[in-house]
């Protein structure tokens, strides 16, 4: 279900928001959060909006996909008293690493993470900026849940639910929280 909020809120966060079309490729129209991370009072409003159901519970981790998972992740962690965790491409973390393959829309990707981030049981949110397909956001819980993790939550600005993402991390036993949704891809 997506996080509880005002129409205003929602209306600010789209606004800021650069829609490009045609981009990676012909009849995708990508949603580039760099504008909305740009702009203090939506990025601050987009953190405080992802935190809040969490008021009150200890959460132990905030695990964020590489690349702009990173940012939210860590702004996240830091407002809930957390640590953070990043999820990277492969070959990208210098230590002791469990890695998993995982499905994109043209292809199979690998993503790892250090072996000694997560210790069993321990409550963790997943963040990225967007849930369109699923397979990144698939992946990284899989990871987790192959370290012992406690999945709180995914959460994400922007859910593309057309495109089925949502349904799959749910099938996994995942509550997913999304602040807006776009249609088509």
């Amino acid at each position: 279900m997506p996080t509880i909020m005002s129409s205003s809120l929602q209306q600010e966060l789209i606004a800021s928001i650069r829609n490009i079309a045609d981009y990676p490729k012909p009849g995708i129209m990508f949603r580039d959060i760099t504008t909305l991370l740009g702009n203090p009072r939506a990025f601050r409003s987009a953190i405080d909006a992802l935190i809040q159901p969490f008021a009150g519970t200890k959460i132990d981790k905030v695990a964020g996909v590489e690349a702009r998972g990173f940012i939210m992740g860590g702004a996240m962690a830091h407002q809930m008293s957390a640590g953070f965790v990043p999820i990277r491409k492969k070959g990208k973390l210098p230590h002791d690493i469990v890695r998993i393959a995982y499905s994109l829309e043209y292809g199979v990707d690998e993503m790892e993470m250090h072996r000694d981030a997560i210790k069993p049981g321990e409550k963790v949110v997943l963040v990225d900026d967007l849930i369109a397909t699923g397979g990144t956001a698939e992946g990284a819980t899989k990871l987790l849940q192959q370290m012992g993790a406690d999945i709180v939550a995914a959460c994400f600005i922007i859910d593309l639910p057309e495109l089925g993402g949502r349904k799959k991390l749910e099938a996994l036993g995942v509550e997913v929280r999304t602040l807006i949704e776009f249609d088509g891809h």
